[in-house]
């Protein structure tokens, strides 16, 4: 078994990992994800709570009724304002790493420059002003990333080489440090202004430098809706996801329209008595059957019982929000994203997966999908509400098991190095 997780192939990714942890950025990058986990839980079980009152499940209030929408709020302000949260803890720690005089400052400066091109506002016919929050969730992160870098870069640059207002000695230091910030944002708010402009004019209108980039990303997805095609949406969806693009948002938004139009057929032919047909978007399911996305419930299930406290403390909170298949928490706090040694399984569970629901749509032991289900709900019951079939929701569990199997050498090879790592620290203090 210690063949297993020492050969190689393991040393080389651990030794990748950290050697990629250990750039400023991409060390920043992991800081803020782990920072987020408090965040994220009040986000998951609000959701979670909405989920279970809601409609589908106990049928207590209806989506519009007061209670609900409550509930709501904290989802509102945690999860669906994730890019935000990102973009300042990012600045922050990615400022501190560069040892920079007013981390702070700089933070501010990023979330100003994100609320610039991420959050449009605009004017009703009331005369209110309007500022458009999509961007501000899981969909504006990348573009966070490259805000936070950019400005702390920027006041990097404008700090190293003096370009600044200088005030006397006397003056306190914070005034010093607050106009000393005026040239640095202004440069970060034409750059970043001009930018949208060039955007906004070329498009006219139709996209945001934000929601431009999401595009390009997208546009050429469209064209891979087949059985192999998927398999590449779906390797795609985790990679993007490994950068810090919300590779799920974006694969949903090509394949989610087919997928309802799939589904709306088998209902059809269920009512007419014939036969449901297979579609190659069925095998989305893959994505995110076992915990969300990358099937993570299993690597949870695992790190209960880790050696490393990080891994166990970040384990047991993400357990309900896991079998719900809400894995903010975990995705964020192992963290997966810049992790080589977590984010070759997150994408190769999905895969895998992905071949035995082809396997078994093909062989009939899966049902097709024939009632439209697009709400959050516990590991196997969207499967078992989408076809009323029974199997269908004991396969979401067995695909827990496989998931698992892919899982599990990763995990030990990264519980083994986090152990080690705090052992070190235990003796050092």
């Amino acid at each position: 078994m210690d063949k297993l997780f020492n050969n190689k192939f393991m040393i080389a990714v651990q030794k990748g990992g950290q050697k990629l942890g250990q750039l400023h950025f991409v060390g920043a990058i992991q800081g803020a994800m782990m920072s987020l986990v408090g965040v994220l839980m009040v986000g998951a079980i609000a959701q979670i709570i909405q989920s279970i009152i809601g409609p589908t499940m106990f049928k207590l209030v209806s989506t519009t009724s007061g209670i609900y929408q409550f509930l709501n709020i904290p989802y509102q302000f945690t999860m669906n304002f994730i890019a935000l949260w990102v973009v300042i803890l990012l600045a922050y720690q990615y400022a501190h790493n560069l040892e920079m005089k007013s981390p702070i400052i700089t933070t501010i400066d990023a979330a100003i420059i994100f609320f610039i091109i991420a959050a449009p506002m605009s004017i009703n016919k009331a005369g209110s002003v309007i500022i458009d929050t999509t961007n501000l969730a899981a969909s504006g992160m990348f573009m966070g990333f490259l805000v936070a870098w950019a400005v702390v870069r920027i006041e990097k640059f404008c700090a190293d080489k003096n370009v600044r207002i200088k005030m006397p000695d006397v003056v306190p230091e914070f005034l010093q440090n607050s106009f000393a910030s005026i040239l640095p944002l202004l440069f970060e708010a034409i750059i970043f202004l001009g930018l949208h402009a060039i955007v906004l004019s070329a498009t006219h209108g139709t996209y945001t430098l934000t929601t431009g980039f999401l595009a390009i990303l997208q546009a050429p997805l469209n064209v891979l809706i087949s059985t192999p095609g998927m398999f590449v949406l779906l390797f795609i969806a985790g990679l993007l996801w490994f950068f810090g693009i919300h590779g799920s948002l974006i694969l949903m938004a090509v394949i989610l329209p087919i997928s309802l139009q799939a589904v709306a057929v088998n209902a059809k032919l269920h009512a007419a008595g014939k036969a449901l047909q297979y579609n190659p978007v069925f095998l989305g399911s893959a994505l995110a059957v076992a915990g969300g996305t990358g099937n993570t419930f299993p690597l949870v299930l695992m790190g209960i019982r880790a050696k490393s406290q990080q891994i166990k403390a970040v384990s047991k909170v993400a357990l309900i929000p896991g079998w719900f298949n809400v894995n903010e928490p975990v995705t964020f706090g192992m963290p997966v994203m810049y992790n080589p040694i977590m984010g070759i399984p997150y994408i190769l569970s999905i895969l895998i997966l992905a071949v035995f629901y082809l396997i078994g749509f093909k062989t009939g032991i899966l049902a097709m999908p024939w009632i439209p289900i697009t709400t959050v709900l516990p590991i196997g019951f969207a499967n078992y509400l989408g076809t009323l079939n029974p199997f269908n929701f004991v396969w979401d569990y067995l695909m827990v098991i496989i998931a698992g199997l892919v899982w599990f050498p990763f995990f030990k090879a990264y519980d083994n190095q986090l152990y080690k790592q705090e052992q070190e620290k235990e003796k050092a203090e």
